[in-house]
């Protein structure tokens, strides 16, 4: 009676379940695993941040080119938008895994009080976006003085 003895490899059976759980969430959200899929669509993370005065949204860029993104402003709402390109060279390489989303993308961010769109400032350092937006006057708190009798 022969035996086969496998050996207990953990990092094999780790990276198979990570794949398994990546392919059920793909099955799950409808999403494929080829390169002309994640060219389609991205979605950059964002964070908005209230001061007293000002929101100030962070978007992570990484990769991108200032010529390649579009800010919008009006009085509630911050629009960016733009793409990232997928720059390969094919010739004499294989690729086993391309997981870098690439493509366009557009994100809209609604504010919760009115803004003055005309005093915005950006910046963009490390692949990080960052927008200083102003509230105009009548979305900052107004302090009322108690009058002692």
């Amino acid at each position: 009676m022969a035996m086969d003895i496998t050996r207990f490899d953990p990092f094999r059976d780790v990276t198979s379940l990570r794949e398994e759980i990546d392919r059920l969430f793909d099955t799950f959200f409808g999403r494929t695993t080829g390169i002309t899929e994640r060219e389609v669509a991205w979605i950059p993370a964002i964070d908005l941040e209230e001061t007293d005065d000002a929101y100030i949204v962070k978007a992570e860029l990484p990769g991108m080119k200032k010529e390649d993104i579009k800010l919008s402003i009006s009085e509630n709402a911050l629009t960016i938008s733009g793409e990232r390109k997928m720059e390969r060279e094919d010739k004499g390489k294989t690729y086993h895994r391309v997981e870098m989303a690439y493509g366009k993308f557009l994100r809209t961010i609604q504010f919760p009080g009115e803004v003055e769109p005309d005093k915005a400032k950006a910046t963009y350092k490390d692949g990080i976006l960052t927008i200083t937006i102003p509230k105009s006057e009548k979305a900052k708190p107004k302090e009322i003085e108690i009058e002692v009798k």
